[in-house]
């Protein structure tokens, strides 16, 4: 609500309101109508999609199904971007819910991606908060951020409530040193994938860190239009470019197979 308020408020804007009703919690209609009720009042156009996903839905398939609906929105009325209002607090827990997950690099800045405008970043849950208050803004709570058997919810209760201002300061610092590097290992992937679109040199494969040789991999999988595959097929075939004897045949997928060489690596 925060972040409609301001944007409404900037001219230049063409807005689409898009209110996702998971159909998760008995009161979500309530807040279907709010979210229905301020866009009018704005003279916004309001969307909704309805999922239906029952009350123990997973956080990963809700969110899944909640972008699917965005993303198809921002297609229908030819958006430019879609933006939402991820504050200072998602950033931290999101990262602290990654690494308990152990995604790996990219769960420490996976919020920051490009292709979602999140503009609240660096805003503290406090002062949104003190904002919505300051305007007369109404809002709903959802009340499923109490139930601690949601590892989200156990994270901002048990470590969040804790954090001093200078260990914020410390995470935050340490979550934009990962995104750059991220982004620079990003570059070197792409650049490396389409260095090596034929065939990849297994040598150079080999002396890849395992994490690096598997995103090359894979990105070399998609350059060459094949993108159905899943992480046990890339561990499966990284192990096979870096140890598999020459002249054996790997199947990937799709009617398509993986041939090694003694320098090389190609599709077949």
């Amino acid at each position: 609500m925060t972040l409609l308020d301001i944007l409404a408020k900037k001219p230049g804007f063409e807005l689409v309101v898009a209110h996702f009703n998971h159909g998760i919690r008995v009161d979500s209609a309530k807040d279907e109508q709010l979210v229905r009720k301020t866009a009018q009042k704005y003279g916004l156009v309001f969307e909704v999609g309805h999922g239906r996903l029952g009350k123990n839905t997973s956080e990963e398939t809700a969110r899944q199904a909640r972008y699917e609906f965005l993303d198809a929105v921002k297609k229908k009325h030819k958006a430019k971007a879609v933006i939402t209002a991820h504050h200072q607090d998602d950033l931290i827990e999101t990262a602290f819910l990654n690494i308990l997950r152990g995604t790996g690099r990219k769960g420490l800045s996976s919020i920051m991606s490009p292709r979602i405008i999140r503009p609240l970043l660096n805003v503290p849950k406090p002062e949104i908060l003190e904002y919505a208050k300051k305007h007369h803004l109404q809002w709903r709570e959802d009340v499923t951020n109490i139930e601690t058997r949601y590892l989200r919810n156990y994270i901002r209760q048990n470590l969040m409530s804790v954090l001093s201002k200078k260990q914020r300061q410390e995470i935050l610092d340490n979550i934009n040193k990962v995104a750059k590097l991220n982004k620079l290992i990003e570059q070197d992937i792409a650049t490396l994938s389409h260095t090596h679109l034929k065939e990849l040199d297994r040598r150079q494969f080999i002396m890849l860190p395992s994490e690096v040789s598997e995103e090359l991999l894979a990105q070399w999988l998609r350059n060459n239009q094949l993108r159905d595959f899943d992480r046990k097929t890339i561990k499966r075939l990284s192990t096979a470019i870096k140890t598999a004897p020459v002249g054996s045949i790997h199947e990937v997928i799709s009617g398509r197979r993986l041939k090694l060489t003694a320098k090389t690596a190609k599709l077949i």
